[in-house]
């Protein structure tokens, strides 16, 4: 179990009056009478002393991972920090029981909390494998009522569950679902009626059913205390009206990203409600079709113009390139701009990106050409994030960017920390530039679409190039490969990467060897995830040693066989082992298609579908 506690800032709404803190002096002595009728104080026990001061110095400690060390020194530490933490992360909802979860952690004010496994977005685990967030919620419910803040990963969310959430939780301020399922406009219409503080409400890549409730109006009257507001992934109209009204009087609003269904014309209107966004996103970015043709154009250029606070901007779906030119007055604001929605051309981009000196992260799709990339490297020296989408993803389409857009950002853009490529062609002259140009990345994912495409100059496998990465990064966390890759870019990886906590491997080595490599020489590795690799049992069972550190390992298409998981199973009883076949698929195989294996404090979780064995 990983968790997360920082310190709890805000104090609005107490627990109950026994875990109220007592000032330092209170905690310091003991007031006891003397028979002189004097007051005389009595020092308390030493390890009350130490858990007092502890508990002081705790709150100013905010990283996990420091927090769980100070909890293993001895039980005092272990106590205090548990009643110190107000955030709680779990990076696998089957990793260890609500029970236990909200037993040890009684000041429990914010949840994080994810569910499937990654490789779920690209459709390598079939539906309804579980990730429920009924039984956390149930157990919050009753543990922990001054719960105030929910964060859920690729979970499954019902409209009971927000029901819950919002009954239970009489202060309930914010909830982000990321890539979740499961619930619909009806349970969001109950969730927003009844948590009248709401502060944050960000619904990223989820998947929102239609019962045909408009959830915008169920938003209580009054002034609203909402300061996020996203449903960009909500794929039905909404009720702009009552949306109108609703940023009306939301005086400290700053995060607000439309869907699709809001047109550029409603968007203006929204903007002069809103002057204070610091974050845009901006639905379709195009006219409505039910417009009328004789209707004025806003101006769009004064309505960005007046929003000086905004930094971050996003959306721009159904684009049409011509209504561009209103976010020029903003440009040389923008830490963040995101077009990974956005079909535009160089040309689009280059009267754009040319004013943007401030910009930190970009996302953008690969429409924009080498060219492109070559007009960002030319102006964003402060770049720290960029990531490159494809317009279309087949393996066998023609890539519009490749090594020249690459080399361009590593030699403009020094200061990049993060990058997610996709591209048709690479080769190893280019990465081993980025890796000497930009010596602070930490993520680094480097996609070549295609199946073992080696360097497409010289013809050579890719290894040199990924190798520079792990060699010159020094504060690599973060690595996924690509292309043509022998069993020598995972020996690299072995050998320099030693910071490297998430692993992500397709299409890639020559043998057992090459996993083996990893397997013993990246310390610090913690999620590891492979598919249509030549990994068999034999390095399936070369980390016997490490497995228990993992948070995870998912290993799909490779060449496991269901003999060598109960091999693992047997040796390690603390692992859950699961082996995943196709909702279709009747009888286990000799071969396994899927294997998923996670540590976990409560060993087989009892809300396993029919197709996962649990071995």
């Amino acid at each position: 179990m990983s968790e997360q506690m920082s310190d709890d800032d805000e104090r609005q709404q107490s627990p109950p009056s026994d875990l109220d803190f007592t000032s330092n002096k209170a905690r310091t002595c003991i007031v006891t009478g003397s028979v002189s009728g004097h007051t005389e104080f009595q020092s308390p026990y030493p390890d009350q002393v130490l858990e007092n001061v502890l508990e002081n110095v705790l709150h100013f400690l905010t990283s996990r991972r420091d927090r769980n060390t100070a909890s293993l020194v001895c039980k005092s530490w272990y106590r205090v920090e548990a009643l110190t933490r107000s955030e709680l992360f779990i990076g696998n909802c089957y990793a260890v029981s609500p029970a236990r979860a909200t037993a040890r952690f009684t000041r429990v004010r914010a949840l994080h909390l994810k569910g499937r496994p990654r490789f779920a977005d690209f459709n390598l685990m079939p539906p309804d494998w579980g990730a429920h967030f009924n039984p956390w919620v149930l157990a919050f419910a009753k543990a922990c009522p001054w719960l105030e803040k929910v964060y859920l990963k690729r979970m499954s969310v019902t409209d009971d569950d927000l029901a819950t959430l919002a009954e239970s939780f009489l202060g309930f301020k914010e909830l982000v679902l990321v890539c979740c399922d499961g619930f619909g406009t009806s349970g969001l219409s109950i969730f927003v009626s009844k948590c009248r503080q709401l502060k944050v409400l960000d619904l990223i890549e989820s998947e929102v059913s239609d019962d045909e409730t408009d959830w915008i109006l169920c938003f209580p009257e009054g002034e609203s205390h909402l300061e996020s507001l996203i449903f960009d992934c909500v794929e039905y109209p909404i009720n702009f009206e009552a949306l109108e009204r609703l940023v009306a009087r939301s005086p400290s609003l700053k995060k607000l990203k439309l869907n699709r269904y809001v047109s550029i014309g409603q968007l203006y209107r929204l903007m002069v409600q809103a002057p204070q966004l610091t974050h845009l996103g901006t639905g379709s970015f195009s006219p409505s079709e039910i417009a009328g043709q004789g209707d004025q154009e806003p101006d769009y250029v004064t309505a960005f113009a007046a929003c000086k606070s905004l930094v971050c901007l996003s959306g721009f779906r159904e684009i049409i390139p011509d209504y561009l030119p209103a976010i020029y007055p903003i440009c040389a604001n923008l830490t963040s701009l995101n077009f990974s929605y956005a079909n535009i051309t160089a040309e689009q981009l280059k009267p754009i990106i040319s004013n943007c000196h401030k910009l930190q992260v970009f996302w953008v799709l690969d429409s924009i050409c080498d060219e492109g990339l070559q007009a960002v490297a030319a102006t964003c020296k402060e770049l720290r994030e960029l990531r490159v989408f494809p317009v279309d993803a087949r393996e066998d389409s023609d890539g519009p960017v490749s090594e020249i857009g690459f080399q361009a950002i590593s030699e403009g853009c020094r200061k990049l920390q993060s990058i997610l490529y996709f591209c048709q062609r690479m080769t190893n002259a280019a990465v081993i530039a980025m890796s000497r140009n930009c010596p602070d990345l930490v993520v680094f994912r480097l996609c070549i679409m295609g199946r073992h495409r080696p360097d497409h100059v010289t013809g050579e496998p890719m290894d040199d190039g990924f190798g520079a990465i792990v060699m010159n990064c020094k504060k690599l966390t973060r690595l996924a490969v690509s292309g043509l890759l022998t069993d020598k870019a995972f020996d690299y990886i072995g050998r320099y990467g030693k910071l490297v906590r998430t692993l992500s491997v397709a299409f890639a080595g020559d043998s057992d060897m090459a996993l083996k490599y990893v397997l013993e020489g990246c310390p610090q590795l913690q999620k590891l995830e492979i598919r249509d690799s030549p990994f068999g049992d034999a390095a399936l069972c070369s980390g016997l040693h490490h497995y228990y550190n993992m948070r995870f390992l998912w290993m799909s298409s490779c060449r496991l066989t269901y003999q060598g998981c109960q091999q693992i199973a047997r040796a390690m009883p603390r692992l859950v082992v699961e082996v995943i076949r196709s909702a279709d698929e009747e009888e286990m195989d000799v071969c396994v298609q899927t294997l998923y294996m996670y540590r976990s404090l409560e060993g087989p979780r009892n809300d396993a579908p029919k197709f996962v064995t649990i071995l």
